[in-house]
């Protein structure tokens, strides 16, 4: 068992990383900007752990300072969830057929980002457009497809 938690840990930081190659190769082709919403999250879920982010080291002013920490902290807590899905989603669901374990792998990290940003009032899901949900739900797939793929090639299946 403890050799599928590695395996599902594993795939989960892959199938971040396939997460992330497919959404910056998106803004790429489609000249989009970086998302606000993880630097939002992140900064609400900061504030209501009583960190203060703002600063004003390495010659920023403190709402630069407190900008910068919003965005990494953001960009980990992406990597905390895909991650957090792998491990513990991985060795759960591990004996459903591959694309199956993909779209469920998928469908639960989409959840796990979205969830949030609706409950802490940073974006509503229920306004987005077609193209929204796109945007979000093609790179979760590619992500739960990759996180599925290594977790079969790692595991004691």
């Amino acid at each position: 068992m403890a050799n599928n938690v590695v395996a599902g840990l594993i795939a989960g930081a892959a199938g971040t990383a396939a997460l992330n190659i497919v959404t910056y190769a998106d803004m790429v082709l489609r000249g989009r900007p970086a998302s606000e919403t993880p630097a939002k999250l992140a900064g609400i879920l900061a504030g209501k752990a009583g960190v203060n982010l703002n600063g004003g080291e390495h010659g920023k002013t403190g709402e630069e300072q407190e900008q910068s920490r919003q965005e990494g902290l953001g960009s980990l807590l992406g990597y905390v969830t895909g991650v957090g899905v792998g491990t513990l989603l991985g060795p759960m669901l591990g004996k459903m057929p591959r694309p199956l374990l993909g779209v469920t792998l998928g469908i639960a990290a989409m959840a796990a980002s979205d969830l949030p940003i609706a409950a802490f009032g940073v974006n509503d899901p229920k306004e987005w457009a077609a193209s929204d949900w796109a945007t979000d739900l093609i790179p979760h797939l590619v992500y739960g497809f990759v996180t599925a793929a290594v977790y079969e090639a790692l595991s004691e299946r």
